[in-house]
């Protein structure tokens, strides 16, 4: 009877040692705006609990320029404490080389997502990073302003241009703080969306074509930029060229702005408790630029989680990039976080759409989408966009026009391309 209970101690010895040895530590890196940290800490406590493994926040600035220089850093040294990489959605081509194949991971739910979405996470074959979610951004608009002057939502720029500025100067005998369009203005890759969907509204095409063709110094992009040069000072403060994502919803949610264009993560906090703008606001695809060629245009955003291949501990960090991007964990996201899910079946999902019913304007939104020249400009990317929205800032701060910057940006990217990208 002794031995017995002694051969059963050293089995449940033999069990636990087991068990602890396959709990991991892990840890992953965000970026994530908004309320979004606190969102994914929800999610990884859930992981851990249905694991046992732990995970550990490491938290980036909120600028995806940023987040890329630290992670190509990180990358380029072999770096072995970071498990998991929130990735945007224009990287992949970029960082392939550092990261785990996932497509045997994924095999049973590939077929569950946008085949875009997971296309452009492929590189060579090689599925690169779960898609998480997508991303397009659309144009806020103040519903109760546009009843109270009568007003429809714009569907060119130089409609809203005019709506705005009525609006706010009338306004502002109420409200001095009232301006007319908030938008992502500092010099990142938060400027590279915003010009890219200007110029491809005005018809002057995606900087680089998916030939490989430099494009973008031609005048309806010069037009486009021109135009939104016209509104600092005017329908936007002059700190505009200092705004990212946060800080234009900053101003829009104090109730300080008639329009802006954000990304969706903004509807659910601007439908929050502490918000100013609660019930007053609605969305529709940004507007359309003027002359031939011109439409709606939508700059296709969205983050994934890729697993790196210096991971001590891959099996784990796998399991995470699948749970964080898993039906379940998107469909709360999108309750939530009014994050659009990857997964095409969650558009139909009643709990989805009875929480966040605004999802489905977004449809006409991705009908418009446009990619950022990541793919024809490949490793080359991280410099293209940087060039290009230099060129933009300079235009927007009064340095050169838009003509001028644009000649000069296409000698520059002449140099950068050489005999090929």
């Amino acid at each position: 009877m002794k031995i017995n209970k002694m051969l059963v101690g050293l089995l449940t010895s033999v069990t636990l040692v087991a068990g602890a040895a396959q709990a991991a530590e892990l840890s992953v890196v965000s970026g994530d705006t908004g309320n979004g940290l606190a969102f994914l800490q929800e999610q990884l406590e859930k992981f851990e609990a249905e694991t046992g493994h732990t995970v550990t926040i490491v938290p980036m600035p909120s600028s995806t320029t940023d987040q890329f220089g630290q992670y190509r850093l990180w990358l380029a040294a072999g770096n072995t404490d970071i498990d998991v990489y929130t990735t945007d959605v224009i990287w992949a081509p970029q960082l392939a080389d550092q990261f785990l194949d996932l497509s045997e991971a994924a095999a049973d739910v590939i077929d569950q997502h946008f085949p875009s979405i997971i296309e452009s996470q492929t590189v060579n074959g090689k599925l690169v990073a779960m898609p998480a979610y997508t991303d397009a951004p659309a144009l806020f608009y103040r519903k109760d302003l546009l009843e109270k002057y009568n007003k429809e939502v714009p569907t060119t720029w130089a409609e809203l241009t005019a709506t705005a500025q009525e609006i706010m100067d009338a306004e502002r005998a109420e409200n001095p703080d009232m301006w007319g369009f908030v938008f992502q203005g500092n010099a990142y890759e938060g400027l590279t969306c915003n010009a890219l969907e200007w110029v491809k509204s005005y018809g002057g095409g995606q900087v680089i074509e998916a030939d490989g063709t430099i494009s973008i110094n031609n005048e309806q992009a010069a037009a486009a930029i021109d135009m939104a040069a016209s509104w600092i000072g005017t329908i936007s403060p002059e700190g505009n060229l200092a705004y990212m994502e946060e800080e234009s919803r900053g101003v829009w949610q104090l109730g300080n702005a008639v329009f802006m264009r954000n990304w969706p993560y903004a509807y659910a906090l601007g439908e929050g408790e502490d918000s100013a703008v609660k019930g007053k606001f609605d969305v529709a695809p940004l507007p359309a630029g003027e002359g031939e060629g011109a439409r709606s245009a939508a700059t296709l955003g969205g983050w994934n989680y890729a697993v790196s291949k210096y991971s001590q501990e891959p099996e784990a960090a796998i399991q995470l990039a699948m749970f964080l991007s898993s039906p379940e964990i998107q469909k709360e996201r999108a309750i939530k976080q009014s994050n659009l899910p990857t997964i095409e079946a969650l558009y139909d999902d009643q709990d989805v759409l009875a929480a966040a019913p605004f999802m489905s304007n977004w449809k006409e939104i991705f009908q418009n989408a446009v990619p950022r020249p990541s793919a024809p400009a490949q490793a080359k990317y991280n410099e293209v966009s940087s060039l290009f929205w230099g060129a933009v800032h300079n235009t927007l701060s009064g340095d050169g026009s838009a003509a001028e910057n644009l000649e000069l940006l296409e000698a520059d990217l002449s140099d950068l391309k050489g005999d090929a990208w």
